[in-house]
């Protein structure tokens, strides 16, 4: 963002403004930088209304585009007669398993009893084979029955969970803010189709500006997370107030397109300015004079 011109910005104004100021502060220069959104479709198609322009300013939740959902509505209704058949076919495979239950029941006992008159002799070789049969015959009934109802259940889950998956994607025609803001880009217009997961338009939240400076190792002592500092901007005679949110634990070389070759190899670490912007009189891209 900005980068080539930024770096050399910031470079420049390094070895021009990194220097004491009134009673041993320092003082920086840099560029503010707000917060970049790029909000995405989560669901494609074509857009039915863009409700916002470049420029606009829109709160956290609002409406900003609608994307059409016809064919969401029809995948709806598929799901849902098929959820309807599913129950349907679950209510029969679960008659069919009592009824399998039962006759096992009934086969097992008869088996029983059979099993005993052929152990004392009293009934044909013949009569024992065919109980046995007969009671692999329902058990495996039985199983087939239970194995059916587990299927028809799990499939239930499966079209349960593409009609909350459905449901999701109707809900993401409707795209909202995701954070007070301002529109600073609109990548489609109304009529146009978008593919999902591609952005619509660019938010850009100015309520909190960030800036980076770049100081010495000799400096670390005296800068901390937390430091209050002080931030003034061209055009305006009032002073700001920044945090120091951030101290890079790793230092940097400063960029190879300074001159010098002493300034080319000296270490320094980046720190982060956080400044309270609620009256949006700073800007992103606005150079800004940081005193420590």
């Amino acid at each position: 963002m900005k980068s080539s011109i930024l770096l050399t910005f910031l470079i420049i104004a390094f070895l021009a403004t990194g220097c004491g100021g009134k009673n041993g502060s320092r003082t920086y220069t840099s560029i503010l930088e707000g917060t970049t959104i790029e909000v995405p479709a989560l669901t494609g198609g074509q857009i039915l209304d863009m409700l916002i322009d470049e420029g606009q300013t829109v709160k956290q939740g609002e409406r900003i585009v609608r994307i059409d959902s016809v064919e969401l509505f029809f995948q709806y209704q598929q799901l849902s007669a098929s959820y309807d058949e599913a129950t349907a076919q679950k209510r029969i495979a679960a008659t069919a398993l009592e009824r399998s239950e039962r006759d096992l029941a009934y086969v097992r006992q008869k088996y029983e009893r059979i099993e005993k008159l052929y152990h004392a002799n009293s009934v044909a070789k013949q009569d024992f084979d065919d109980i046995t049969n007969q009671l692999s015959q329902v058990s495996s009934a039985r199983e087939s029955a239970a194995q059916n109802l587990h299927t028809l259940t799990a499939r239930m889950k499966q079209i349960k969970a593409q009609i909350a998956l459905n449901r999701k994607k109707v809900h993401d025609t409707i795209i909202a803010a995701p954070a007070d803001g301002i529109v600073t880009t609109k990548y489609y217009e109304t009529g146009e189709a978008v593919a999902p997961l591609r952005p619509v338009v660019e938010i850009m939240d100015i309520s909190r500006l960030k800036a980076k400076i770049y100081i010495q190792e000799t400096m670390l002592p005296e800068v901390h997370q937390g430091q209050q500092v002080s931030v003034a901007i061209d055009g305006s005679d009032k002073s700001f107030t920044g945090t120091v949110s951030w101290i890079s634990p790793r230092a940097e070389f400063t960029p190879k397109s300074i001159l010098t070759p002493d300034t080319r190899t000296s270490l320094v670490y980046a720190v982060q300015i956080d400044i309270a912007n609620q009256d949006g009189i700073m800007k992103d891209g606005m150079p800004a004079i940081i005193t420590l």
